[in-house]
């Protein structure tokens, strides 16, 4: 095992969880193609980010600070990450604060957590402890056990409602409207997380030490991937259980359990809402703190001061946003939607780095990976920009 589980604990987040439920509720099966294109998207940019981190030991930050030798190329590059890295991980984070406070709201009424209130305060506090311990090695350790609780939650519950098989054969077919447009952005955005593409570089290079390990880390990638996307299809065909005409808490959320889960429904997902949301609480911070520090040339070892800085300030800024008194469902739906927009920008430099001879060499894309990694690429595009047509036409409707 490798740090592909750390992958997989960060997408199977409150995202996840909120935006695969959405699209069960309100599309059925129909998106299920969806969810099957990001597995796919994921594992190729997942594997050629890896690849890159293991070959050269370095993280993404470092290789671009390096090689781009003209100023007029680097630094509007390193500055767009680090914009990117670090507010769109803020707003990541705080979806996912606000997802572990959904799980929380659950139990606002039983006596240990009445006197609570400051839910996001103590979220951020907790991911900020675990990440001030100084080991990634414990962080991997402690996340992989709460996924593997909420994963089980959800495969069960699925394998137990007995999905039609006709009806997922059907979700296969891609069906692309203005209806489903922005859920399609969000499915895309919660599943291949920009951010990630950064943390697995640099993670690699912690674990493995040249090319001899590509295929370990190969096999980790595809076998972590792969079950997260198990996952999110499991919570999607739960969703569409459901008979919530719109979702605000957490017993919304629930009421795609109630079937096979009675009363109990709420806590069953409140457990699995706070295990995802304080997951991926870390992974955040974490990746917008290796960024920066690769950026910067800092050291990013997880106990060193610039590390503990930079993470600290975007928990605190997850942690702030988490406190404007926004939804929380709808933070952290516009949390993915930002992550799918970001996507495509980001995963430029991923294709330009892998496809370089002079710094890839034999280790270079070949022709197939190319023709897949730049379809989706394409279609990243597509998607991200329907996204903000979408959004700014309600915006002027709204209006």
């Amino acid at each position: 095992m490798g740090p592909g589980t750390l992958v997989m604990a960060a997408f199977i987040g409150p995202g996840t969880v909120t935006v695969c439920t959405l699209a069960g509720v309100n599309f059925g099966y129909n998106l299920i193609w969806a969810l099957i294109l990001s597995i796919i998207a994921t594992i190729l940019l997942q594997e050629m980010s890896a690849r890159i981190g293991l070959i050269h030991q370095k993280g993404l930050p470092e290789i671009i600070r390096q090689e781009f030798k003209h100023s007029w190329i680097k630094v509007p590059s390193l500055i767009f990450i680090i914009l990117a890295i670090v507010m769109g991980n803020a707003a990541y984070e705080a979806g996912n604060i606000s997802g572990a406070t959904l799980g929380l709201g659950v139990f606002e009424k039983l006596p240990l957590f009445s006197s609570f209130s400051p839910y996001p305060l103590i979220v951020g506090f907790l991911a900020w402890c675990l990440l001030m311990s100084g080991s990634y090695r414990k962080v991997e350790t402690f996340m992989v056990f709460i996924v593997l609780i909420m994963s089980i939650v959800f495969l069960l519950t699925a394998i137990m409602s007995s999905p039609q098989l006709d009806l997922l054969i059907a979700g296969l077919v891609p069906r692309i409207n203005s209806n489903n447009v922005i859920t399609i952005g969000a499915l895309i955005g919660t599943t291949v997380v920009p951010y990630n593409l950064f943390l697995h570089a640099a993670l690699v290079t912690k674990k493995w030490t040249g090319s001899k390990d590509l295929k370990y880390v190969q096999i980790d990638t595809v076998i972590s991937v792969c079950l997260g996307g198990l996952v999110s299809i499991a919570i999607l065909i739960t969703g569409s259980l459901g008979s919530a005409e719109k979702i605000d808490s957490v017993l919304d959320l629930a009421k795609s359990l109630e079937p096979l889960l009675g009363k109990a429904a709420p806590y069953f997902l409140g457990i699995g809402l706070f295990a995802a949301g304080i997951t991926s609480s870390i992974t955040a911070p974490l990746a917008g703190a290796l960024v920066i520090c690769g950026c910067f040339g800092w050291n990013n070892a997880l106990n060193s001061n610039p590390m503990r800085w930079t993470f600290s300030l975007i928990i605190l800024l997850g942690v702030i946003f988490a406190s404007l008194g926004i939804k929380p469902v709808e933070l952290i739906t516009i949390a993915q939607l930002t992550n799918g927009i970001l996507l495509p920008v980001l995963s430029t430099f991923i294709l330009w780095v892998v496809n370089n001879r002079k710094l890839m060499n034999k280790y270079k894309n070949g022709v197939v990976l190319n023709i897949l990694g730049f379809g989706i690429w394409i279609i990243t595009w597509v998607l991200g920009i329907k996204s903000i047509m979408s959004v700014l036409e309600k915006w002027q409707l709204w209006g």
